[in-house]
């Protein structure tokens, strides 16, 4: 900053602070700047640790600080680059010169310099605190009054320099100030040599560069032999599962056979290698070693592999070592020549020794030997804690990406081997049991056989109770006893056919990894169609063998009938298809039952139980649980949903088109008779006609009220997607939002949301289903803020709890009323008035 900054100086006399108004006050200062022949600035000795505390933080922040624009506060603290020595210093700004030009003052020494605005930075509030520099005056001298100070320029500087050198020499004779400045400096020496120089240098780095050669993990040679034998049996394993032909079918198992014999006994040679490698303790070490490094360097960058990355960087590392160490040699010279100095004043100033010298020989040279260590620590300090340039920084973090692809390739090459290895030991298991020989079928068989002889009785006493009911003088407990033994055959068919989807399901299972000849060798189970239909069709189902009752108000397009299986009501869809059409209808099916089974119960789709085939007539029939008028329709019809209840039920109708388009399905049938509110607050959506194709769903203009649910999109010819689902749902929701208030619509039949009165969230919901679908899917529908935000417990209302209650008081009432008809229509005894 200036000679006094330059080469520190402390000295004690009478002085008056500009600003105390107690002259007669002694106080030991570090001369920072002299502004004119009586006055200058000086820094207190006790706060040189706080000047280098100052000093770092100030390197540390202002290099990536914010420029200063617009009025500068000559109240606030700033940081200044100094021009002299390029380092950063706490300023206010004293005077603008122009608009690119400030003065201003470097608080903590005192002296003043123009700088640029680019040269001036904001700093943050821990460096807002009050300077260290302070002004001061001798005391009893003064310039004369009414005397122009230029006319002293000469005179000031010839002052100023002698003053100068008076307090240079002064100030050299107090070795204690110096000795614990330079005290301060070593022991923040000390600590940036204990815990920084390995990063600064790279030698973490280096040290992760050692670990990767030396240890590196190499591909087991099993390996090679190993994937290229199971290629082949792969290869063998789709030639079979292609194949119609039994004859050339049985050629084809006999060579998969023989390649089988080779894949296992590579497997054992490749498991015996692996077992002797260390495979998880070297996954932790390159675990470790990268936590350790990201955490040190941040995320890497993307780059390529080059080996001229890793030579750049331990040139530079060698050359840095090189300065470094002839730095550090320097410093620990000069602090053992200070060091042998104080060894030899000790014995100087001790009487004991007899040995005589003189104080020119001991004491004379401690100037020269002082200055030359703060040189040396000066000068180590500056290379530890100045920040790398971009250069520097530019090769560091290139290694460290070097690095890092390095260890996630190797750590990719473990996890290839484990999961071959675990592959490995799967098939091995398999292998034991089942090497040369197909899995036996004869459990599925003997389970259809028991099907087949149940069925047969079943059928016999449903004839026997039908005679019985039609005779004259038919025994009641002898029909009642039939009716229980009909109950016990029924429910034992369904348990058999529980059991044949799970023997087929097992049998699914060895297909699917080893066995693809199956269905060829067995085309008589039928296993095929099991698998085509995704497990929902079944072939022991038949339409008579159910207590079925139709359901007319239910029956407006197609045949629908209720029944109940172990227990549960359930529904009967039937389907009139031909050959072509039986085959979309399974395959349509297939595809939403898969998408169901994937999340089951949190799908938020009605859950298809079986699928199965008229053997008598073109139907096909589906069967579904029955929820009884829990349907939107209904539910709206009786007792309307809450707002609280409308958003619970809709989150689940959100997860069930979801579920759909994430297995690329659109349901295209969406309204208000195919979504249900099981016990009013969970949503499932409906499963659609299988008979139709998407465009032919979407053609049905279905209506909420008086509004269309069909899509503006649909409506001018173009193909059904996500976003026309989306659209049905958001009309269904502001439905449910509104009640039975009217919709106004504009000239393309899209409501106008603005009308009613809602939530903020529940109208940010609408507005993005109904106007700005495109870039919406169900999954941002789930997580809307009204499906977020958690509820409070909604306000009791009586009135509205009473009307419910009366309504599942009339509504089990009318149940109980149906199973007395049909009760009383099997024993004949129904009255048609």
């Amino acid at each position: 900053m200036s000679l006094f900054k330059l080469i520190p100086t402390c000295f004690s006399g009478i002085v008056q602070m500009e600003e105390d108004k107690h002259y007669n006050k002694v106080e030991d200062v570090v001369g920072s700047h002299v502004e004119d022949a009586v006055t200058f600035w000086a820094q207190s000795i006790s706060r040189n640790k706080d000047i280098m505390k100052i000093g770092c933080s100030l390197s540390e922040v202002c290099p990536h600080a914010n420029s200063v624009f617009g009025n500068l506060d000559p109240k606030k603290i700033y940081g200044g680059l100094f021009s002299e020595d390029k380092c950063w210093y706490r300023c206010k700004v004293l005077k603008i010169i122009s608009d690119e030009k400030c003065l201003v003052r470097y608080i903590d020494y005192g002296n003043t310099e123009i700088l640029n605005r680019s040269d001036i930075v904001e700093i943050p509030l821990d460096l807002q605190f009050s300077s260290v520099a302070k002004k001061y005056r001798l005391w009893g001298l003064q310039i004369p009054s009414g005397q122009e100070v230029t006319q002293f320029d000469q005179q000031e500087k010839a002052t100023t320099m002698d003053l100068t050198k008076h307090l240079e020499s002064t100030l050299k004779t107090r070795v204690g100030t110096r000795m614990e400045n330079l005290a301060a400096k070593v022991e923040i020496l000390k600590e940036i040599r204990r815990v920084n120089i390995n990063v600064r240098f790279g030698n973490d780095l280096s040290d992760a560069m050692q670990v990767l050669e030396e240890e590196s993990f190499t591909i087991p040679a099993s390996l090679t032999e190993l994937e290229r034998i199971w290629a082949e049996y792969s290869l063998a394993q789709e030639n079979i599962q292609t194949c119609q032909n039994v004859d050339e079918g049985s050629i084809l198992i006999a060579k998969r056979n023989e390649v089988q014999q080779k894949l296992n006994m590579a497997i054992e040679v490749f498991i015996l290698e692996v077992d002797e490698l260390p495979l998880n303790k070297r996954l932790k070490t390159l675990q470790d070693l990268s936590t350790s490094l990201e955490a040190v360097y941040g995320p890497a960058k993307e780059g390529t592999k080059s080996e001229e990355i890793l030579k750049k960087f331990y040139d530079w590392k060698c050359d840095k070592r090189e300065e470094f160490t002839s730095v550090r040699s320097e410093t620990e010279v000069s602090l053992q020549r200070l060091v042998a100095w104080f060894q030899n004043t000790v014995k100087a100033f001790d009487l004991s020794v007899e040995e005589t010298r003189t104080s020119k020989d001991t004491i004379n040279n401690v100037d020269e030997i002082l200055e030359k260590t703060e040189s040396s620590v000066c000068k180590e300090l500056e290379i530890s804690l100045i920040e790398h340039g971009d250069a520097d920084k530019e090769i560091i973090l290139n290694t460290y990406s070097q690095i890092l692809q390095k260890i996630h390739s190797e750590e990719r090459l473990i996890a290839t081997v484990q999961s071959k290895y675990k592959d490995s030991i799967e098939f091995k298991k398999q292998i034991i049991e089942c090497l040369n020989k197909s899995p036996n079928v004869d459990h599925l068989l003997s389970i259809k056989k028991t099907l087949k002889n149940l069925k047969a009785r079943l059928r016999w006493k449903l004839v026997e109770k039908n005679n019985l009911e039609e005779s004259d003088d038919h025994d009641g407990s002898e029909i009642e006893k039939i009716k229980q033994e009909i109950t016990q055959l029924r429910n034992s068919v369904f348990h058999e056919i529980y059991r044949e989807q799970e023997e087929y399901e097992k049998l699914n299972c060895l297909v699917q990894k080893w066995f693809p000849e199956l269905p060829l060798l067995y085309p008589e189970i039928g296993l095929l169609k099991y698998m085509n239909s995704g497990g929902l069709l079944t072939m022991s189902l038949e339409r008579d063998l159910l207590d079925a009752e139709p359901m007319k108000e239910l029956s407006s397009k197609r045949p629908l009938v209720c029944s109940e299986v172990n227990g549960q009501i359930i529904l009967l869809k039937g389907y009139s298809v031909d050959v072509d059409t039986e085959a979309r209808v399974i395959q349509r099916a297939a595809a939403y039952h898969r998408a169901w089974r994937e999340a089951k119960e949190e799908s938020g789709l009605l859950p298809l139980i079986f699928l199965f085939l008229c053997k008598s007539d073109p139907m096909a029939y589906l069967m579904v649980p029955y929820y009884a008028r829990a349907n939107l329709s209904a539910v709206q019809a009786s007792v309307p949903l809450t707002s609280e209840e409308a958003l619970k039920v809709m989150k689940g109708v959100a997860q069930g088109l979801h579920t759909l388009h994430k297995a690329d399905i659109i349901h295209g049938s969406l309204h208000q008779n195919n979504v249900f509110a099981l016990n009013r607050e969970q949503g499932i959506v409906g499963d659609f006609d299988f008979t139709k194709s998407v465009s032919q769903r979407t053609s049905v203009n279905m209506m909420v009220g008086d509004l269309s649910l069909i899509s503006p999109e649909l409506k001018m010819g173009k193909p059904a997607s996500p976003s026309s689902d989306l659209y049905a749902y958001g009309c269904l929701l502001l439905w449910l939002s509104v009640q039975n208030q009217k919709f106004e619509t504009n000239e393309d039949g899209i409501p106008k949301v603005d009308q009613f009165r809602l939530g903020d969230n529940v109208k940010s919901l609408l507005y993005s289903l109904i106007y700005c679908r495109s870039s919406m899917t169900a999954e941002q529908v789930l997580n809307a803020e009204c499906f977020l935000v958690p509820k409070g417990k909604s306000t009791p209302n009586p009135e509205k709890d009473t009307e419910y209650t009366q309504y599942k008081e009339k509504e089990e009432l009318k149940m109980e009323n149906l199973d007395q008809y049909k009760e009383k229509t099997r024993n004949g005894e129904a009255s048609f008035d």
